[in-house]
């Protein structure tokens, strides 16, 4: 296989039939490490609307169990995103994030926010330090196949285009980023657990080196000091030779998608695992006693 092959065979496929399946190819062969990075990015833009971090801080899930937390984000997305549309295994998906995010009050407008988030990030993430351009046709992609699960998550006014998803997260930022001392909590809680997947030498500059791929707005909405301009510069550049030098390497080889890494199941799980213990606990509150008889 020829470094250029996947894209190729990306190009022969529907945008709009086979959304999931260019989603897929995108997310496990051609930039696997950007998009989980960008990903993670994107969960900070959210913590910056202060009805989502205010929201999340309230649950103690971050501050109490971030890693969990984490994990289960990574493995519901994984379970909706990489099975087959009409699989039992992305419906049960489906169904255990509506059954979660039912538990609490949130707007129609911060959820579809968040899926803007999951949208715009990556796309711009990979403009900027992927190894290569994404073609229109993979962009078109990658947005229908969030816009699936949008509708799987039976949200109203799911942007049509790439253009409209832009439009809605830039101007939802600039109405809706404030500080709030909750979603400020669940920020610093995530750096430190990126931090945490290191030896603790470099737990701390490595969860702090996250603030050098934050927007101003986002470092001003969690009252973040903008890092010198020398430090973001290296950074970024760092990135791009990163994506320089895997073009000059070979594509990844037909070995995927790769079961995600969670420390928190080393032993594999069950979707009706996933989610908050919060969540769990009332639930088994909620069903009946066993009657002996």
């Amino acid at each position: 296989m020829q470094r250029f092959d996947r894209l190729r065979h990306i190009l022969e496929l529907d945008p709009e039939r086979d959304c999931d399946e260019i989603y897929r190819l995108l997310s496990q062969y051609e930039f696997p490490w950007d998009i989980t990075r960008s990903l993670e990015l994107a969960l900070f833009r959210t913590y910056a609307v202060p009805a989502i971090g205010r929201l999340l801080d309230a649950t103690g899930e971050f501050t109490r169990c971030p890693q969990k937390r984490y994990d289960d984000t990574v493995l519901v997305l994984y379970e909706i995103l990489q099975s087959e549309v009409d699989s039992e295994r992305r419906r049960d998906a489906l169904d255990q994030l509506n059954r979660i995010h039912g538990r609490y009050r949130i707007s129609n407008d911060d959820f579809v926010y968040t899926l803007a988030t999951f949208v715009v990030v990556p796309v711009r993430w990979i403009e900027n330090y992927g190894w290569r351009r994404l073609h229109p046709r993979e962009v078109r992609g990658l947005t229908n196949a969030m816009r699936r699960m949008g509708e799987g998550m039976r949200l109203d006014g799911i942007p049509e285009t790439y253009e409209e998803f832009e439009r809605l997260l830039d101007g939802y930022e600039r109405e809706r980023f404030a500080f709030d001392a909750g979603g400020k909590r669940v920020a610093d809680a995530t750096m430190k657990l990126f931090g945490s997947w290191f030896p603790p030498p470099l737990a701390g500059p490595v969860g702090g080196a996250t603030r050098l791929l934050m927007d101003p707005h986002l470092l001003d909405a969690f009252a973040l000091p903008r890092p010198p301009r020398v430090l973001r510069t290296t950074a970024q550049l760092a990135l791009k030779l990163r994506g320089a030098l895997i073009r000059l390497g070979p594509p990844r080889p037909d070995s995927r998608p790769v079961l995600p890494n969670t420390p928190t199941y080393p032993h594999g799980y069950e979707i009706t695992e996933l989610g908050p213990e919060s969540f769990h606990r009332s639930r088994a509150a909620s069903r009946p006693a066993r009657v002996n008889t």
